[in-house]
């Protein structure tokens, strides 16, 4: 499984998360994020920087997402980016203090991912 590391945890008074990012997650945020430069001319970069703020956020409030229903995926959570419409779908690592990010999903799809090869 390929996945790509964001962040690093800090200790101090609040304990940091590492983000990851899986190889399927990646791929969906880079789709998203040129479909969106070429189809959004007045916002190119929403997606990233969407995407770059809940990675902050998740590696300071990882729980702050609500629990995603996934069959093949335990404790799946996931967080909406309303700018963008999209939600990123993760899973909270407590033995490592990682975010292991699995989806990155329009809001508009009637389903959600298949998670089974993301983890």
């Amino acid at each position: 499984m390929g996945v790509r590391r964001l962040g690093r945890a800090s200790r101090g008074l609040s304990t940091r998360y590492n983000v990851e990012v899986t190889h399927l997650a990646d791929q969906q945020l880079l789709q998203a994020a040129l479909w969106w430069r070429t189809n959004r001319p007045k916002a190119p970069g929403a997606i990233r920087e969407e995407f770059g703020r809940a990675v902050q956020v998740l590696a300071e409030q990882p729980h702050l997402g609500a629990q995603a229903r996934s069959d093949r995926v335990p404790e799946v959570r996931r967080l909406y980016l309303r700018r963008v419409r999209y939600y990123v779908y993760y899973r909270i690592l407590e033995h490592t203090h990682t975010v292991q990010i699995l989806a990155f999903w329009h809001a508009s799809r009637g389903n959600e991912p298949s998670l089974s090869g993301a983890a």
